[in-house]
This record gives C-alpha cells, structure tokens and sequence, in this order.
C-alpha cells in the first residue's frame, strides 16, 4: 500500500497572482536542497505543467478530480509522489470551482488529499487588507488547512514589513515569504497563458531567476516543515493492472511531438505503453514520409503559430493523408483537429492543413470554448461504443467553419461548445478528432481501444504484405 507524506499545495486568491513562477522556483531551489520534488498541477492545464516539468527535470502530473474521479486522483498522487516531495499548484483562486459550494476546487482537492496550503497572495495597492483576505479564507472553509502565506508583488521593504505584521498579528500564520513586483514577468503571458516552454528562448535563465528568488524571499525551512507536517496519506491500489494487448507484436503508435503540438497528460501515453503499445515520435514540421506505425495521436499544441511551417511540408501531408485513406487509426485533439483540417487562418494568412476533414479553422482574439465539457458518444467512432459518457476539458481560440458536406459528428455536447452546433468528434474512416482534451485516469477505455485499433491495423497490413509476398512468389515460380 503506497504512503504518501511530505506534500503541500501552493494556492492563490485568483488566476495570475503568481502561483507558476513560485512553484518553479520552490521545486528548483529545494531540489538543490536535496529533496526529490515531484511536481502536480490542479486542473487541466498543459502549460504550467510544462514548466513545472522543466523545472523538476521529471513530468508533471494533473489532479483533476473532474476528469479523473477521486479515486483515480488519489491514486496518481500516491502513485507519482510515494517517497518524494509532491509540490502541488493549485489553479485559478482556492475555492474557486464549477458552481457555488466550489466543487472540484483547490480546496476540495486539499481536503480530499488532507494536504497543507500556502496561500500565495497578491499585494499590489493593498495593506491591511491583505489580512482581511487572508483570515476570510481561513474561515471560509476551516476544514482547509492554510499553514502560511507568501506575499507576492510587494513594493519594497516598508510595504512588506507592514503586511507581514498585519497578516501574522490577526491571522496567526507565518509569513514564510516576502517577493517583490518584478519590472517584468519572468515568463510572458499570450493566448491560453504563459508562453510555452518548448517556445521560451532562454528557459534556462527563467529556472535560475526563479530559484533565485525562492532562495532569497522565501524561507525554505519552514515550507519543508510544512510540507512534512502532512498527515501521512494512504490508498489502495487496485490489484486490476492493465494487461498488455499486443498478442501480435507491440503496436507502433506515433505521437505527434515538437514545439507546435506537445500537449498530452504523461497518464495517456503512459497508458498506452502498459498496454503494450511501443511510442513513436512524429513531427509535423521536420518529418518527410510518416513512419512505419499502426496508429496515431495528435495530442493539442498551437498549430496557429506554427503553420507556415505545417503548411509547407507537402512531403508529410501527403504522406499521412494516403495513410488515413488506408485505415490508419487517428485520435486528435484540439490542436489536432484543426491540423486534420482544410485550412488554418490566421492573422497571418491562410494557410493549408491535412485536408482530411472538410473544416476550415478560424483563429480569433477571445476563447470560443473553454471549461470542462460532458460528452455522450450517439454514433459509431472508431474508439469509443455508442452511449459511452465522457469527462473532458476544452480550451481553443478557433472558429470551425464547416466547408464541405461530408461531415459527420459522433458526440453530443451535455457540457461545453464542442465543435459545431453543440456537437464534438469528426469521424472519416478511422479518424475521430475533436476538440475535447480526455484523461486516461478517467476514461480508460480509450488507451485500450487505441492499442487494440493499433494491433488491429498492424495485424491487417502484415496479412495484406504477406499475400502480395505470396503472389509476387507464385507468379514468379510459374514464370520460371
């Protein structure tokens, strides 16, 4: 049975008060401490656990109670985080959730893994009332152990000497850090957040600056304490271990990897590898010919700011084309599918995509989906039976316009926008794309219907290359 200890969840009061840049420096600065950190993100969000992973030198994993179930998100934290530190982001304010009694909240997810909080929070143009703030959350639910508070974007010493008095004289916690408003982000912001890592110029500069500051405006110590106070967390694991379905060889699955599409939660492709499957990494923009694989995952990213590059690669779009019109199997999501599509606009131009289906994507300045979304499967697809019911999470900037007749939709949108007219999933041949993000932990019977389409397809090709072997054979033995 995996134990759980040392563990804590830094949370703020809203979205962009800073969370990311002291997670990053917290899991630097204690890693040369000597503590092995694993880093966990509360939500759905990609971004940040890119930076989170870069930080700690290892993946980062989402809690996302949503789209996994509490079981599930116990199990990932045991799992990922048995015998180490697990440094927890929480995401936008702590109790903010779907609806009013906060569900699926940071908070609820510190009270579901009994973990401490420090509350990082933001003081621009604000004193007193910093502690108002502060003993508000402390009552608002005592049930959420808040063990300390950092205070962020401080404007010089007498500013944060006055707050760290207020907050510890009518709170009762600790102070364990004074940071002062930097001239500048250390990362810059753009549509959906911070700009990605794999598109950062100088991440290393970004890994120093922020364990520098950790080092020098936190107190490291007490965090530790605070971390290691966590009550001891145990679970039980299931015993079911996923069997692996290559009975026929390992499925070669490609997995569209590189700066423009690189979203995808380390559980789907780990899934994917207990099934047996074998990972193959693809890349839009600097493959020629598709590689010999069985299937293919196109996981999200940002096609927009990559499309010249997309669009010039004739090489590879022809190529994957006359793959999906021989049975390739294909599961896209969100970036994905608008990289299957006719054509990308962007403010930029227009430019070409797979021309696999018939939908042109418009890039706009505002989300035009975002939030968790509940699917049901109402038509056949290739990976998932009619009436299966799914947890997801969507997150775009792009308009479809449907520019063909040939469009066929498998999902009903119960939750969220979807695709087109409260719809999700384009289905043509063995592709299914849809703008909705899955997570394995919470729908498992994708991993294994991906592999099992995988092995499918392999077994089908090696039966086809066999006969034209025999063919080839016997006419050239009647030749002779």
């Amino acid at each position: 049975m995996p134990k759980s200890s040392s563990r804590l969840i830094l949370a703020g009061l809203r979205g962009g008060s800073g969370k990311t840049t002291q997670s990053m420096g917290l899991i630097t600065a204690l890693k040369r401490m000597g503590r092995e950190v694993v880093p966990f993100k509360k939500g759905p969000d990609f971004i940040d656990t890119g930076w989170l992973a870069l930080a700690a030198g290892r993946p980062c994993y989402n809690l996302d109670p949503f789209l996994m179930g509490n079981k599930a998100t116990l199990r990932s934290l045991l799992r990922h985080g048995s015998g180490c530190l697990a440094l927890i982001e929480g995401n936008r304010g702590l109790f903010d959730g779907m609806d009013e009694k906060g569900t699926f909240s940071t908070a609820e997810l510190a009270k579901l893994t009994r973990t401490p909080v420090i509350l990082t929070v933001d003081c621009t143009m604000a004193t007193r009332t910093v502690a108002a703030m502060v003993l508000g959350c402390m009552h608002f639910d005592p049930d959420v152990h808040i063990g300390g508070v950092i205070l962020n974007r401080i404007r010089g010493s007498r500013h944060g000497n006055l707050i760290r008095r207020t907050v510890e004289h009518y709170t009762g916690l600790p102070v364990l850090g004074v940071v002062e408003r930097l001239a500048e982000g250390l990362v810059p912001e753009r549509h959906m957040g911070l700009v990605p890592p794999q598109e950062h110029p100088a991440r290393e500069k970004v890994l120093c600056n922020t364990r520098k500051l950790a080092e020098t405006r936190i107190d490291l110590e007490q965090v530790l304490a605070l971390a290691d106070s966590a009550p001891t967390l145990e679970f039980q694991l299931e015993k079911k271990a996923l069997q692996p379905l290559n009975a026929h060889g390992s499925p070669r699955i490609g997995v569209m990897e590189d700066s423009a599409f690189w979203f995808y939660y380390p559980e789907n492709l780990e899934a994917l590898e207990r099934l047996g499957a074998e990972l193959v990494k693809v890349s839009a923009l600097e493959q020629g010919l598709l590689p010999e694989i069985d299937a293919l995952y196109i996981g999200g990213g940002f096609p927009e700011t990559h499309a010249k590059e997309i669009a010039s690669n004739d090489v590879f779009r022809h190529s994957l084309r006359e793959s999906v019109e021989a049975g390739l199997p294909v599961y896209a999501e969100c970036g994905g599918l608008m990289m299957l599509g006719e054509e990308l606009v962007t403010q930029e131009g227009r430019f070409s995509m797979m021309g696999i289906l018939p939908v042109r994507f418009h890039m706009k300045s505002r989300p035009q989906g975002h939030g968790y979304s509940i699917l049901t499967v109402d038509k056949e697809t290739p990976f998932f039976p009619v009436g299966a019911r799914l947890h997801g999470h969507e997150f775009h900037y792009s308009k479809p316009e449907a520019c063909g007749s040939n469009l066929t939709t498998a999902l009903e949108m119960e939750r969220g926008v979807g695709c087109l007219e409260g719809r999700d999933g384009l289905v043509y041949r063995n592709v299914l794309a849809l703008y909705t993000h899955i997570h394995a932990a919470g729908v498992p019977e994708w991993a294994e219907s991906l592999v099992f389409r995988a092995a499918q397809y392999g077994l089908e090709k090696r039966r086809d290359l066999n006969a034209e072997s025999g063919t080839f054979m016997m006419t050239g033995t009647g030749s002779a």
